[in-house]
């Protein structure tokens, strides 16, 4: 059943990326992970149904996404460009049940997100934050560029004992950075990431070829498959 939420605000996240918070009544929640099809229709009776993954988790009304501008999009540059508090959006969700996170699972997770990959990934770190659970959490968050990154003061905050974040900036990287840019590489993932000795949960998402080599390489280092969870994203 599709619902009408209502934008109650919007912040720019990147110079090419807003996150939306929308109030849409008989939401009632969501799980760490899931995604919902947002809806919007022309004057002209035209209609254009994306997935977006949700960046918030739990129960109540408001959710909130978080979108990158593609040049060449049909729904994306709107939401980032053009769309006002108070402008209403067809909702339809929340959807899927396997690539999620529940604060009643107790094993070490690794999260692995390329560019804006890394919104269902932010999802379950906030609702890890929020239960007080003790799970080991890491996150592998590939950018292009400081100037690229979604979250980024709430990522430095979420930082703990049981919640690291590992960098990898693609193209440039923040002044005096000990490493130099370059792509993510197996030796770099073996490095950053959880071991496969200790049997975590693995989330990857981001670009098709991102996570497609991601995945090859987890499972050469002796990651069950079954254990890698993986999200793609693609034209918006």
């Amino acid at each position: 059943m599709w619902k009408v939420g209502v934008v109650a605000s919007v912040h720019t996240e990147t110079p090419t990326a807003r996150s939306i918070m929308i109030d849409v009544p008989g939401w009632g929640g969501n799980l760490a992970g899931q995604h919902l099809d947002l809806r919007l229709s022309a004057p002209d009776g035209y209609q254009a149904v994306r997935s977006y993954s949700v960046a918030s988790a739990g129960p109540g009304e408001r959710l909130e996404l978080a979108v990158d501008r593609l040049p060449d999009g049909e729904v994306s540059p709107y939401l980032v460009d053009d769309l006002q508090v108070g402008d209403e959006l067809e909702i339809r969700g929340p959807l899927g049940g396997w690539f999620v996170w529940r604060p009643e699972q107790t094993g070490p997770v690794q999260l692995i997100g390329g560019g804006s990959g890394i919104v269902p990934l932010m999802a379950m770190a906030r609702a890890h934050a929020a239960s007080g659970s003790t799970a080991r959490f890491k996150l592998l968050y590939s950018v292009r560029s400081p100037h690229d990154v979604f979250f980024a003061e709430e990522l430095a905050s979420l930082a703990s004992e049981h919640f690291e974040v590992t960098w990898v900036y693609t193209r440039s990287t923040p002044t005096a950075w000990p490493t130099p840019a370059g792509r993510l590489t197996p030796a770099v993932l073996e490095a950053a990431t959880i071991p496969a000795s200790e049997n975590p949960a693995v989330f990857v998402c981001g670009p098709t070829g991102f996570v497609e080599s991601v995945a090859d390489w987890l499972v050469a280092l002796g990651h069950p498959a079954a254990s890698v969870k993986t999200e793609r994203f693609g034209g918006k």
